[in-house]
């Protein structure tokens, strides 16, 4: 699976997000430092639904495993 970035030049220096993540969004002076900056926002984001996701199924018959969109 790929995602897809977005850049964008603004007079700071640019802004990036990925269309397919709400949330996962950031800035940089470069366009190298945003898209350093936006690999951790992506990790962050991904960090922070599966808390949200794990609390909201907390103590809750559920089954958890592994998936692989490639497989898709």
């Amino acid at each position: 699976m790929q995602l897809t970035a977005v850049f964008q030049k603004v007079p700071e220096g640019y802004i990036g997000f990925v269309e397919e993540l709400p949330g996962a969004n950031t800035q940089g002076a470069t366009l190298e430092e945003t898209k350093a900056n936006l690999r951790e926002a992506i990790a962050l984001v991904l960090e922070a639904n599966r808390t949200l996701a794990e609390e909201s199924i907390q103590n809750q018959d559920v089954i958890r495993e592994p998936f692989d969109l490639a497989a898709l």
